[in-house]
Formats: C-alpha cells, structure tokens, sequence
C-alpha cells in the first residue's frame, strides 16, 4: 500500500507546510519580546501595525519600539506590561506558513497556556538567562509533556545580560534538557537568544560564535511536522448528513466532516460507533468531486454501501481498528473555570461532534504545581489545577487515549446550565512512558504517578 506524506490541492501543487506553535515562559522572560522580534525581523508586520507600536512606545517614553505591543494588544496588558491572554499571530516565509500562540506567563494564567498549547505541534519555552530554570519552566514543561507537544524548544533568553557567555547557556540547557526528557518530552532543542536585541531569532548572532545551531525561525522552518497519515488508524466523526433528495440527487446520503487521524479509500470495510454496525465505503467526495482516497485533515463526505441510521456525533473507523467504546473515562484533565469542579457534578463532555451528558464520580489526585508532586484525593479542582478525574457517561463514547491520537483522545467538559467550558481533558494515562518509567524509580514523595 502506497503511503501518503505530503498533501497536495485540487490543482495537484504541493502545499505549503503549517506549523503551530506556542511560546510560554516565567514574566517578564520575554515572550511577547520574542514573537514581536520574530514577525518584525521576518517582515511580517504591517507598516500601520510598526506605526501604531512606535507611536505607543514613544507615549511611554521609550526611544525605540517595543515589539512587545505587537501582540500584547489588551489595554490592561499594555498598562502592566504582562501578557494577560493568549494572542494568535498568522505569518508565512517562503517555506513555510506558522501560527503562533503567544500564552502568558503568571501562574494564574495557566490555563491559558494549556490553550494556546492544546493544538501546537511545537512549544517555545523561554528562560531569563540571568535566572535560569526556575519553577514555571518546570511547570510549562510540565504541560508541554501532559499536552504531548512533540517538539520544544528551549530559548535562553536575555543573553546580551550575561554578556553571551557560553557556559551560563550551556549550563541551563543541561538542566532543562534533564527535566523535560524526564517527563517524556520527546525532542528538546536548546537556542541562545536576544529577543530584544536579535540575537538569534531570525539571523544569527555575531555575539556568539561559539553557538552553531540554528536560528528560532531556522529551526521552525525545518522541524519536521508533516507525518505520514496512512500510519494512524482512521477515524472520522460525522459532523452533518447530507441528503439533497433533489430529482438530480434523489438517494444521495452522504456522511460530511473531517478526518481527524488516518485515511480513507474507497472500498475500505467500515464499523459505525457507538452503535457498531458495518458497511463498506462506497464513494468520497471531496469539494463537490469524487476521490478514491482522503486523509487527515481534509474535509470530505464519505457514502456508504448501506443505508444505516447514523448521525451527527458518530464515528466511522476501519472495520479492522476501531476505537474501543466505553462509558467510563479516566484522564488528565486542566480545570479551566473559576467555578470549582467537584465529585459528583453533572457535566456534558463533547468529545469531537458528539455531545453526551456525563457525571464526575471521582478526582483521585491533584498535581501540585508548586512543586509538581501528587496531592491525592483533593475532593474538587480549582481554576488552573490539573489532576486525574474518572466520569461516568450517558452514552458510550468511541475514545482513543491521548497518547495515540491528540484529536479523538481529548474532550472537554461543559457547564449544562449555561454552555460556559469547565474542564480541557486528555484521556488515558498523564505522561509519556519516559516519565512514568522515571516515576517508578522515584522516591515516594516525587513520584509522577497520578
């Protein structure tokens, strides 16, 4: 079977890669700098966006921009001079097209970064050069490796503070390096910057000669995020039936949505889920044309060689992998309303286009953020506390664990009375096998075992 790497358009050219990626950092390391630097150095800015920044910065008494207010843009963030939400960014080079979540850096605002992260395939992890690894870069690592983010980079800020030297670099990537591998981070690369004065973001630093690695943009252009989708099992939620039963169309029924893992081909033997009937699919179409194969993550309606009673919320998986179904849920959850979640609340849990009504029967344990420990039993979750919930569901749920697929492995939990987010879950076990294999070893009391 031939393997599918690089998509192409309905006009055959090959497209241009995308890249998500999230930066996080303690305040004041120089996030909001960093991706100013970075959209301005790549010509990315607009020249009313540059004016309007210059203009602000001079109200502030500042000689030279401060690119920082490129993405800080909330008047409470301007005044304090902190990243309070997190801030999108959409910019293109020539090799590639790249979105950016700036997330904030208080603890408080923890959640926000489990936002920003949820989605991105690389996190940029800054660090004070003058302070090195302090506890929020543990605690962003922490979440970079619960949201199995598969490539960090570590950028050792603020460099021109320590005069460039060498060993100060070296030293904390050591040490980050060490952390992170150990909660099962699978790539980590480590890069010496100067937002503030460039050093390193787009082009290469002449303060240090010694550093031969790539730049920030060098190495977002380069990381490889283009997976082979033929690798993953399919799975594609159903997200609207459409039946035109016009006299041109007058027996078409056709399943839309998009492929969340995996490919499609015609002929493929299909089960339907939750209800676990079969067929056999019988034709795709992708923007109004017939295809004999789609994968992940087009947008396609898939016919089927049966009429069977399917709608919005079910999932069409290979007949020969499909997800196990299952009502009760265990998983890593980031509690992100001010409201306590608590044992024994009544939730809906939407799971890709299925919505069903759940209750939270259990919160076993509680990560300690402080100091990244297990607290158990908590009785309840509070705004940007993250811990291990088990809920029991109305209705089976075909869910894979977040480990296998980052798309069908994550759910949310949701307030019913006024439709408000509560809770951003990953099913399955918390962290990757590197740190459960090191929590084994632990001592008892710096166990990662949740």
């Amino acid at each position: 079977m031939s393997t599918i790497v690089d998509p192409v358009d309905v006009a055959g050219t090959a497209a241009t890669s995308l890249l998500r990626f999230a930066t996080a950092g303690s305040v004041d390391d120089g996030k909001s700098t960093l991706v100013g630097r970075l959209l301005h150095d790549s010509k990315s800015v607009l020249a009313d966006q540059l004016e309007a920044v210059e203009r602000a910065s001079l109200g502030r008494g500042q000689e030279a921009p401060d690119l920082a207010l490129l993405t800080d843009g909330l008047r409470a963030e301007r005044e304090q001079g902190i990243t309070i939400d997190v801030a999108y960014r959409y910019f293109a080079t020539p090799r590639r097209r790249f979105i950016l979540a700036d997330t904030p850096g208080h603890v408080q605002y923890t959640r926000n970064m489990v936002t920003g992260a949820s989605t991105a395939e690389l996190a940029v992890v800054l660090v004070d050069a003058r302070n090195g690894v302090v506890e929020q870069t543990r605690r962003h690592a922490a979440v970079a490796a619960l949201l199995r983010v598969p490539h960090v980079v570590l950028a050792v800020n603020k460099m021109d503070l320590v005069d460039y030297a060498e060993p100060v670099f070296a030293a904390i990537a050591e040490e980050f390096t060490a952390y992170a591998a150990s909660l099962g981070v699978p790539e980590i690369t480590a890069i010496p910057i100067s937002a503030l004065a460039g050093d390193n973001v787009v082009t290469p630093s002449t303060n240090m000669d010694w550093y031969g690695g790539p730049t920030v943009l060098e190495h977002l252009e380069t990381v490889p995020v283009v997976a082979d989708p033929s690798e993953d099992p399919a799975r594609f939620p159903v997200q609207y039936v459409i039946r035109p039963q016009t006299p041109e169309l007058p027996d078409y029924r056709g399943y839309a949505g998009q492929i969340a893992s995996g490919v499609l081909r015609v002929g493929d033997a299909v089960t339907v889920l939750p209800s676990g009937r079969t067929s056999t699919i019988e034709a795709l179409d992708v923007l109004g044309e017939a295809v004999d194969v789609a994968w992940a993550p087009q947008s396609v309606t898939v016919r089927l060689a049966d009429d069977l009673d399917i709608s919005r919320g079910d999932l069409i998986a290979p007949a020969a992998a499909p997800p196990a179904t299952t009502q009760d849920v265990e998983a890593t959850v980031c509690h992100v309303a001010d409201r306590p979640l608590k044992t024994g609340r009544r939730v809906l849990l939407k799971h890709t286009t299925r919505t069903v009504k759940a209750i939270v029967k259990d919160i076993p344990s509680r990560l300690t953020l402080a100091d990244l420990s297990q607290h158990p039993a908590p009785g309840e979750l509070a705004a940007n506390d993250i811990g291990r919930v088990v809920l029991r569901t109305a209705e089976p749920l075909a869910l894979d664990p977040y480990a296998d697929s980052r798309r069908t492995g994550s759910f949310l939990l949701i307030d019913p009375a006024d439709g408000t987010t509560l809770t951003a879950g990953m099913a399955g076990s918390a962290f990757a096998e590197a740190a459960e294999a090191a929590a084994a070893n632990a001592d008892d009391d710096a166990e990662w075992d949740f």
